[in-house]
């Protein structure tokens, strides 16, 4: 894989000043998640199945809101992130819900490095595979540390909804990776509270080929795939709020796929 560092780091310090701004924000509302709330979309709760009982390793979890929902739900998890200051606010949130989850400060690729387990399912969502350069090394990954018959559960923003910019609702990004990030300076971030924050940031489109071949040539099985007309998250400019949870980039009366989620299993 190509050298990437100097991308990793300035994202790293992105996520690093967002995280104090996520955790105080309303988007994530830490309030109502410590008396019980459970943080998992339908969309993600459709691909994983149950998880009582099993292990799962969720890479780049934030601060760790959907992994300690996971523990809750009976799961053993082990949380991955990249963002020291995230990854310090989730042990502290597993700490104060006297949960077992354990989290672990590492870029994914230098996880098999760092991680010797093996989990019944690996899980990443919303936000993610934009912040990874080659999902090649990232598919590799994801196989390295699933048990055989183990399986992938991802659900991301569709790749359809990222060609656009929010602001101007025009075509501004490629469908298809270029292998060369796209420079941005990111003024705020997606929750309230960070009108101070305005950092350089380095992201990367996938194309759903780019997302589905490295797994089906490394023998994994689609058992679920679906697309969805709407985000849970009011996560984007000028996005309308159809029904409750269900928002809606309002693009010239044009319906576009806003999600995609798929489980995959690995070869047994």
């Amino acid at each position: 894989m190509s050298d990437y560092s100097k991308y990793f780091e300035a994202n790293r310090e992105l996520w690093n000043r967002r995280t104090p701004v996520h955790v105080a924000s309303k988007f994530y509302d830490v309030d109502s998640f410590l008396r019980g709330r459970n943080s998992l979309t339908v969309m993600e709760k459709e691909m994983l199945g149950p998880v009582a009982g099993k292990r799962i390793l969720h890479l780049q979890c934030h601060f760790g809101q959907d992994s300690l929902s996971l523990a809750r739900m009976g799961a053993e998890v082990v949380g991955v992130d990249f963002s020291p200051e995230a990854i310090r606010e989730a042990r502290k949130l597993n700490e104060r819900l006297g949960l077992s989850a354990r989290f672990l400060e590492c870029n994914v690729y230098e996880l098999p490095e760092r991680l010797e387990e093996r989990f019944d399912v690996v899980f990443t969502s919303f936000g993610a595979l934009c912040w990874l350069p080659d999902l090649e090394a990232w598919a590799e990954v994801v196989q390295r540390f699933l048990l055989p018959g183990g399986r992938l559960a991802l659900a991301e923003f569709h790749p359809t909804l990222y060609l656009f910019d929010f602001d101007s609702g025009e075509p501004a990004y490629h469908y298809f990776n270029s292998d060369a990030p796209y420079e941005e300076i990111s003024e705020g971030t997606y929750t309230e509270g960070g009108d101070s924050l305005n950092l350089p940031s380095y992201f990367w489109v996938h194309s759903l080929d780019a997302v589905l071949h490295p797994l089906l040539e490394r023998g994994f099985r689609l058992l679920r795939f679906r697309e969805y007309d709407f985000s849970p998250f009011n996560c984007f400019p000028n996005m309308l709020e159809r029904r409750p949870g269900e928002y809606v980039f309002q693009l010239k009366g044009l319906r576009l796929p806003h999600v995609f989620a798929l489980s995959a299993e690995s070869s047994p």
